[in-house]
This record gives C-alpha cells, sequence and structure tokens, in this order.
C-alpha cells in the first residue's frame, strides 16, 4: 500500500521531538514491513506503545485442517452454518478452507468484537451483509456491504456492528497488497487497473479513546501453528494523535471495481483484485460479456494444475453453476487435479447473453486448501456428481 496518507498531528520532520501542549513528549512508532524497506506509517502516541502490565493464553477457535481427500470439487453451504446468538466477527469466526499461506473464515456476528491484533498476516474481510464501524489504531472506518476491509498485519483494531453482520474473512500469512502488474514502480495505480486511488478509503482522523488495563487479543505464531495471547496494556492503544505514511487499513467497495470485457471471453486474471504470497483475490460482478457473434459467454472447461479455485457467491445469478444447486451463500472448492467448468445446461443457456448479473469473490491458491471444522459441517456432499448426473450410489 504505497499511497501516502497524514492523519492528525505529525511534527515537520520525522523522529524529531514532538510535544503535547503542556510539553511532554509523544511517544514516535514505527510501524513497517519487511524490516525496514517496505511500507510503513509513523504513529504518534500520548503513551507508551510497548507498554505490558500483563498476559495470559487465548485459546484460538478450532484451527484444525482435514484434507481435500478424496480429492473432490465440493459446494459448501455457509448460510447452514450456526453462529452463537452473542457471537463477534472476531471470536465468532469459523474456519471454511486453508493451508499454509491463507485461512479462508466466515462468521455471522451481533455483537462487538474484542480489541484485535492479527500478527501473522494481513487481513482482507469482506462484508456480505450488513455494516460496522471498524476502530483501529489509525482511526476508524465505516464499513458496508460489497466493502473489502485491508487491515495491515499487527494492526490493533475492534469490530462494531450494527445489528447482525455477515463477513467473509481471508486471513494471510503474508502482506495483501494490489496486483503489481497495475502499480508503477513507485506504486501508483496505473490507468489500466480496474480501480485507483480515489477508491479508496482510509481513516481521516484519530480516535484519542481514554482507558486503562485494556486486554488486546493477539494471534500469532507460535511453535509448528498458530497461538493465541491476550496483553493487557495500561493505556488505551487508540491513543494516537496522529500518523503518516504509506501503511493503514482501507476499504475498497466491489462496485468501485470496473470491469475488464472483450469480444471473447477474458480469462480470471482480469477480475483480481488484490494478492498475498500463495494466493490472488478476484470479483466477478455485473458486467456486459463477450460480444463476439459466436460467442459463448460462460467461462470454458478448465484444469487448474497449480491452484485450488474458491469462489465465494453474494449475490445475482451465477451462470456458470445453474443447476448445480448452487446459490447465494455458497462456496464451490475446484482443487487442483480436477478440470472443471460450467454446468451442462449453462453452455447454451448462456449464447446470446449480453450481460451476467452475478457478484462473486474468488481466492485462487497455488498450495491445496484443507477443509476446516466450518468447511466440513457445510459440505453439501453432492456436487460432485452434478456434471455427470450420477454418484457413486447411483
Amino acid at each position: 500500500m504505497a499511497f501516502y496518507r497524514q492523519v492528525g498531528s505529525v511534527p515537520p520532520k520525522r523522529h524529531t521531538q514532538h510535544r503535547t501542549p503542556e510539553g511532554a513528549l509523544y511517544r514516535e512508532e514505527l510501524m513497517g514491513e519487511e524490516g525496514f524497506s517496505s511500507d510503513s506509517s509513523l504513529l504518534y502516541h500520548a503513551g507508551v506503545p510497548s507498554s505490558l502490565v500483563d498476559a495470559r493464553p487465548w485459546q484460538l477457535p478450532d484451527q484444525a485442517l482435514t484434507p481435500n481427500a478424496p480429492l473432490l470439487p465440493r459446494h459448501l453451504r455457509l448460510h447452514d452454518l450456526e453462529f452463537a446468538a452473542d457471537a463477534d466477527p472476531v471470536l465468532g469466526r469459523r474456519l471454511v478452507l486453508g493451508n499454509a499461506d491463507v485461512r479462508i473464515h466466515y462468521s455471522v456476528a451481533t455483537q462487538t468484537s474484542p480489541y484485535y491484533r492479527n500478527a501473522t498476516g494481513d487481513e482482507c474481510v469482506f462484508v456480505e451483509r450488513g455494516s460496522a464501524l471498524v476502530e483501529t489504531v489509525f482511526g476508524a472506518l465505516t464499513v458496508g456491504p460489497g466493502d473489502y476491509v485491508v487491515i495491515p498485519r499487527a494492526t490493533t483494531h475492534r469490530w462494531v456492528p450494527d445489528g447482525e453482520l455477515r463477513t467473509y474473512a481471508i486471513e494471510a500469512n503474508s502482506h495483501i497488497a494490489p496486483p503489481k502488474r497495475y502499480l508503477s514502480r513507485y506504486g501508483q495505480l496505473l490507468e489500466h487497473s480496474p480501480y485507483c486511488e480515489r477508491d479508496l478509503r482510509g481513516p481521516t482522523e484519530p480516535l484519542l479513546v481514554e482507558g486503562t488495563d485494556v486486554e488486546v487479543y493477539v494471534k500469532h505464531r507460535g511453535g509448528e501453528g498458530l497461538a493465541g495471547t491476550v496483553h493487557v496494556v495500561p493505556e488505551h492503544p487508540f491513543d494516537v494523535v496522529g500518523w503518516d505514511g504509506c501503511l493503514y487499513p482501507y476499504v475498497f467497495n466491489v462496485s468501485d471495481f470496473e470491469p475488464i470485457t472483450g469480444r471473447v471471453h477474458q480469462p480470471p486474471p482480469v477480475h483480481q483484485v488484490f494478492e498475498g504470497a500463495g494466493f490472488v483475490i478476484c470479483n466477478f460482478v455485473p458486467r456486459k460479456v463477450d460480444y463476439h457473434p459466436l460467442a459463448i459467454p460462460v467461462p470454458y472447461y478448465h484444469s487448474n494444475v497449480d491452484s485450488d479455485e474458491v469462489m465465494f457467491y453474494v449475490d445475482g445469478d451465477y451462470e456458470a453453476r445453474k443447476g448445480s444447486g448452487i446459490g447465494k451463500g455458497s462456496i464451490s472448492l475446484h482443487p487442483g487435479g480436477h478440470s472443471h467448468g460450467p454446468q451442462p445446461s449453462a453452455i447454451e443457456g448462456s449464447l446470446g447473453a449480453e450481460h451476467f448479473d452475478e457478484l462473486a469473490v474468488m481466492v485462487d491458491t497455488f498450495r491445496p486448501l484443507a477443509l476446516g471444522e466450518a468447511g466440513t459441517a457445510s459440505d453439501d456432499g453432492r456436487y460432485a456428481w452434478t456434471w455427470s448426473g450420477r454418484g457413486p450410489a447411483s
């Protein structure tokens, strides 16, 4: 995220004295990526950002993964999952799919989350339904349906839902950024990019919250996997009076993505919106479709020899999946090693179409995905046989 922003009060020169009206020094904190070699921001705290008064282990929600064996395409019905009435958007997440690079969670929540910091990687949280205030150490973000909320690694924040909030959280073990091919060598989004800096919303003013002995839930690396710790800090972490730099949380709404179309069918990379190490994020939005007179608008059959494909169906009618039972709230998992494509009836049905009314979020991974407990619980058990019309029990 190389787009510079300044919020609140900062000194004219970095690493120089910045004082309160009473003459006390603010504490400067550098939050940076890749060991002082990549994007960073400087934050100015009223308190001491390193202070701790207590710590205890936090038992993470179930992170176990089950291999996709035997190898099958799968249909997961996320809307069939159950969530506690008092669930929040962080502790209430259920793990759907994951590998060593990325984990995909789903949540339905109504309650405010604890203060939270993911120290394993960036998060890209897609808001399926509902609205919320996301309070962060950089300031607040108001989010709603169709918003991608990109939160850099180790950003302290919390979610405050306004009613029921449904989120689809893509959690990386790396950083998440716009595709490199859409960026200049200095980080500006280029003319052929399907979105630009004007479409991104960042914090606009400090929160300046007061408080003492505040608990912050930290997800971090530990041993062979993930671990959790609750830090108790003596002063509220949202004590930042100002900051500037190129590293901060931001929001991009899927409706601001300008689809790239052509006379014949375009490959999935034209739908890409973000990337991380070992995976990409794409979105399929309402758009004009292929306009060659003999075009076949739905995708051709394709074999993902290097990746697993995860499609989350948010809204509209996804033309290629008609006849398979897939609808809003569904996930299709098409693993590498299996050739997949449209349902047979969908090919003829798409001929002559000029516009597709569909909204879906796709994650392609370059390592095989395994099923989390929510993926196993929501699997319909029938999807693999929908192309042939018969299965092993037939």
